[in-house]
């Protein structure tokens, strides 16, 4: 399957930039680029595609602006790029996908791309999941002191922004338009579906066991059987979880158990 794909950029350099690395993927088409916000408007409404490499800041619309202007039709998967970071938090809120730091490399760029790749496979399997809510993202770690996209989760709360490394969280229960994040003792509300943290986390040995349960599979101790092919997942800390029928391959192909 081909990701329709167009770059939104008001410098050349950029744009020429992510056109080498896109055209080096054989599964990316790349049908447009824009040279502002009312051309990345104009063409996303005009070609609907897959994947929108952005810029935030570019004359007559930043990417933000470009992101509200797009309500009528299913919004693309949005990747961010800029050479700033402080617009991070705003990227979280508007729920993109990854958020690329200038210049770009190939690495940072393969790895955004795999989110997509997960995005879209996870999309085309449950119908169910919008590509408006799926995996928001922070940039990609330059120092110490910048959150990284890839292995950690923010969240609000009371007035704060709580920087979980994905790698502590254990498991993950829906509440609604909330989740619960378990990590050890302590448990974080987040505004955001199950089903768009299963997106965010799907490369990072989560996944689905239950409509409404989320896990770590490095936390995953035993399976016990249960009546009519379902199981209860032990985790490390004596958490005991449901397994349903309908989530045992996603589990088969994480941890390798041959139900």
């Amino acid at each position: 399957m081909k990701i329709r794909t167009v770059i939104a950029d008001d410098e050349e350099l950029a744009r020429r930039g992510l056109r080498a690395l896109s055209q080096r993927c054989e599964d990316l088409e790349l049908i447009c680029e824009c040279r502002n916000g009312r051309e990345a408007v104009d063409a996303i409404y005009r070609h609907r595609p897959d994947l929108v490499f952005l810029d935030v800041q570019m004359p007559g619309k930043t990417g933000f602006d470009v992101i509200s202007a797009i309500t009528d039709i299913e919004r693309p998967h949005v990747v961010f790029v800029t050479a700033y970071d402080k617009f991070a938090l705003r990227a979280f809120e508007v729920h993109a996908l990854d958020y690329l730091l200038k210049p770009v490399n190939e690495e940072r760029f393969d790895a955004a791309l795999a989110r997509v790749r997960v995005a879209m496979a996870h999309a085309t399997d449950k119908a169910m999941v919008q590509r408006g809510r799926v995996a928001a993202a922070l940039p990609v770690a330059t120092s110490a002191s910048t959150v990284s996209a890839v292995d950690r989760l923010a969240i609000k709360a009371n007035g704060r922004i709580v920087v979980i490394r994905v790698t502590d969280i254990d498991w993950i229960e829906a509440d609604g338009d909330y989740v619960s994040v378990h990590v050890g003792e302590k448990t974080w509300l987040m505004r955001e579906t199950i089903a768009a943290v299963e997106l965010r986390l799907a490369l990072f040995g989560f996944v689905r066991i239950h409509r409404s349960a989320l896990v770590n599979a490095e936390r995953v101790t035993e399976l016990r059987p249960r009546d009519k092919g379902e199981y209860t997942v032990v985790l490390n800390d004596g958490t005991e979880l449901k397994l349903t029928r309908s989530y045992r391959e996603s589990v088969e192909r994480l941890v390798g158990a041959n139900f």
